[in-house]
């Protein structure tokens, strides 16, 4: 659901508050993305971006809401409550998806007027969802720097801005001589993914300049490149902060033809202009349904 039709649901709160000066309330704090012992570590690093939530209560849709947020309800008594966890696609705060790679957060509770219940939702991945990832803790990166093209180089480090999950992460420092960096899934690590089901790319980063995520169709015609997103670098004079957004890649996959692997893959060229040409990625993960 978009950030834009969340206006109504704004004002019809504001509305019934209005009409009925005694409701119960309901406060979210922050999402906890939590490990599925059924999945036993397949899962990856348990970073997460989980922004906002679809709230239900009774099966009735109440709004979309980012988090924290205290929201009034109109009804008292025993009451079944459920938040969906939802993610901004692209980085786009208008952008919102449920994410249904994730189990909601499901709880039966009392709700009192003018008392306010407070939840601390968790979630986890899902038994059934499929997993690849790269979290450069393995000296066998999964990624390739094109030997053609790619003068940069992207390298296991731990020196910058300290480590942000794990051990280690992806570093790829730019410099006027070595001044394009193209890279992508090793040939064996090329991954099949129906089409029509959910599949988001998952990925942790810190940025000073642009960098672009490509996904590659291959199959027997050849190679095609999908642009998906530039990470922006920082507005001028803000600091450089780790990040995670999430891709969604199913509506590609879908206009792609049949019988085709997927391959990720990373661009960037040198800024004149940014005294400190660097890349750090850490965690990229393709999350899908097999």
């Amino acid at each position: 659901m978009a950030l834009r039709y969340l206006l109504p649901f704004v004002l019809l709160l504001s509305a019934c508050v209005k009409n009925n000066p005694d409701p119960s309330w309901l406060e979210v704090t922050t999402w906890t993305l939590e490990a599925n012992p059924s999945l036993s570590g397949e899962e990856g690093e348990l970073t997460h971006n989980i922004t906002d939530a679809w709230v239900y209560i009774d099966d009735k849709l109440i709004g979309v809401f980012e988090v924290p947020f205290k929201i009034p309800i109109l009804k008292s008594g025993v009451s079944n409550i459920r938040l969906y966890p939802t993610i901004r696609i692209n980085g786009n705060r208008t952008t919102k998806m449920k994410n249904d790679q994730m189990v909601p957060y499901e709880i039966t509770a009392t709700l009192v007027q003018n008392q306010t219940l407070t939840i601390n939702p968790s979630t986890h991945y899902k038994d059934n969802v499929s997993f690849w990832i790269e979290d450069f803790e393995d000296i066998n990166i999964k990624l390739t720097d094109d030997p053609n093209t790619s003068s940069a180089h992207l390298n296991l480090a731990n020196d910058s801005l300290k480590w942000f999950n794990g051990n280690y992460y992806g570093k790829v420092a730019l410099s006027a001589q070595d001044s394009m960096w193209i890279a992508y899934t090793n040939q064996d690590q090329q991954l099949t993914i129906p089409k029509g089901r959910q599949a988001v790319l998952e990925l942790d980063y810190c940025n000073s300049i642009d960098f672009t995520h490509y996904l590659l169709f291959v199959n027997a015609s050849g190679t095609t490149e999908n642009p998906m997103i530039q990470m922006n670098k920082p507005y001028k004079g803000k600091p450089l902060v780790w990040k995670k957004i999430y891709l969604e890649l199913n509506e590609v996959i879908g206009y792609g033809p049949n019988n085709t692997n997927y391959v990720q893959a990373f661009k960037a060229f040198h800024n004149d202009s940014v005294a400190n040409n660097l890349i750090l990625i850490d965690n990229i993960k393709v999350v899908y349904f097999p």
